[in-house]
């Protein structure tokens, strides 16, 4: 006796279209704590990013441990902990990029935050 090999598919995917529906049962009944985080402010924008007075230094790593590493150690790129650059060379290279590797304008208004930030990594 031979099995039915579609039945392993139809089976993933009605437990599939069950996540999907439970899932979104879930967010219905979060709706109101989801909205009133993003009145309280809670939830993050590219507008908010971009303000300097708003800087976060975990938003603002986020950006930059694609290339040099979880602890900004190093990685594709050089480390920053402990780096011998100056805050006037960092906030030139945040800004305008350096070389092919490097691209600059990753934190527009908040380049100086974040090389005063890489200046205290130890």
């Amino acid at each position: 006796m031979q099995k039915n090999p579609i039945v392993p598919f139809i089976l993933i995917f009605a437990f599939g279209i069950g996540l999907i529906f439970f899932l979104s049962i879930m967010g219905v009944e979060k709706k109101a704590e989801i909205a009133e985080g993003h009145e309280e402010g809670g939830a993050k924008t590219e507008e908010t990013e971009g303000d300097a007075s708003e800087f976060d230094p975990e938003v603002a790593q986020g950006k930059c441990i694609g290339c040099h590493g979880g602890d900004l150690g190093g990685g594709v790129g050089p480390a920053l902990v402990g780096t011998s650059l100056s805050k006037e060379e960092l906030t030139e290279i945040i800004t305008n990029g350096k070389g092919s590797g490097m691209p600059g304008g990753l934190l527009p208004g908040q380049e100086e935050q974040m090389a005063e930030y890489i200046l205290t990594l130890k």
